[in-house]
């Protein structure tokens, strides 16, 4: 994929993701893309641990899928690092 589509991808993933985790009032654009892109590396790491198999990724659900969980995963570890201080 090219930045831009990264970018985009990055974007949605982590926007998406901010709102499951409640933190779409405190992000802005620019986070909301870099939670997305290290959360699709998280979730691409993840996936596979638990598969066994490499993680290709691509413009697609599924990936789209994994880097929303993996910016979950970062976004609730964040929180709970925030939270301990």
């Amino acid at each position: 994929m090219g930045i831009i589509a990264w970018l985009v991808f990055g974007a949605l993933a982590g926007w998406v993701a901010s709102m499951i985790a409640g933190t779409n009032e405190r992000q802005g654009c620019l986070l909301n893309i870099i939670v997305g892109i290290v959360g699709a590396f998280i979730g691409g790491f993840l996936y596979s641990l638990v598969t066994g198999r490499d993680f290709v990724a691509g413009f697609d659900i599924t990936s789209f899928i994994v880097a929303v969980v993996g910016a979950v995963i970062l976004l609730f570890v964040l929180t709970g690092v925030r939270r301990r201080r």
